[in-house]
């Protein structure tokens, strides 16, 4: 049994391992690994993508989805005492909440594996999935050089710790004062683009748009890119915010068809956690 907290949990070998069990499950293996159980979910209702994968991957897998919002777990009830009874019933807990620190008290607690569905400091799950869609298009992800464009939150975090555990090239474009530690940064999108064959973004707080104005990816932005490249923002985007109208029409945005793996993904993840 394992959890699925941080990427840097895990190796690079592990990651790989995951890429294996995802293409098995769509060769039609793990059926019925979650028969007769039951997985018991933490989500927020604002959560569409993430939440709709996995509790879609849990039926097909042959499991009963139970759905609670994140708010019941923070009752004055102790995460220990939550999460011993549910010891007893669940499987298998998929928790999406702000705070880090309560995903590893619920760890430290429960007998089952702990999949951390987002916090406020990284996003596990949307990284493999990313990486996993990446190695079906590119000879050879870790070779990239990326490029993330936003402020430091979850999804930028989320991306550091997937270039530490895989070993490929990040830096940030954001405006000043929004810098990741240990991550080289530019100010603006047309010096920090070039060069950079994955380019991903993150949507920008209300007071921070006027200001992040230089580091909005445009179609003008992408062609000095390298040959190839790519544009991945992380779901949801916003048009005219941190991309441009005419850059998510155009070929560079990889769209809607690469998220698709979400859902097979998290399913992987999961038989992971159940087999390892």
């Amino acid at each position: 049994m394992k959890h699925f907290l941080r990427l840097t949990d895990y190796t690079k070998a592990d990651i790989y391992e995951i890429f294996h069990i995802t293409d098995e499950i769509l060769e039609g293996h793990y059926q019925n690994l979650l028969q007769g159980k039951s997985v018991v979910l933490f989500f927020p209702e604002s959560s569409i993508r993430t939440r709709v994968t996995f509790e879609k991957g849990i039926a097909l897998l042959g499991g009963q989805p139970i759905l609670f919002p994140s708010s019941a777990l923070d009752k004055k009830e102790d995460l220990q005492d939550v999460v011993g009874y549910l010891n007893n019933w669940a499987n298998l807990l998929v928790v999406r909440h702000r705070d880090m620190a309560a995903l590893e008290k619920i760890a430290t607690s429960a007998s089952v594996p702990v999949i951390n569905a987002l916090t406020d400091v990284n996003h596990p799950c949307e990284m493999v999935a990313d990486l996993y869609a990446l190695s079906k298009i590119r000879n050879d992800f870790t070779m990239d050089h990326f490029l993330f464009c936003g402020v430091t939150g979850n999804i930028g975090l989320a991306w550091k710790e997937a270039s530490e555990v895989m070993g490929f090239s990040l830096e940030q474009c954001c405006i000043p004062g929004y810098e990741m530690d240990g991550v080289p940064s530019h100010h603006c999108i047309r010096d920090a683009i070039r060069g950079k064959d994955i380019i991903c973004t993150d949507s920008l707080p209300a007071d921070l748009l006027s200001a992040s104005r230089g580091c909005t990816v445009d179609l003008a932005a992408m062609k000095l890119a390298n040959e190839g490249a790519i544009l991945n923002p992380c779901p949801p985007f916003y048009r005219g915010e941190e991309v441009s109208n005419d850059v998510i029409d155009s070929d560079y945005f990889v769209g809607y068809e690469f998220k698709k793996h979400l859902l097979t993904v998290q399913q992987a993840i999961m038989v992971y956690c159940l087999t390892h």
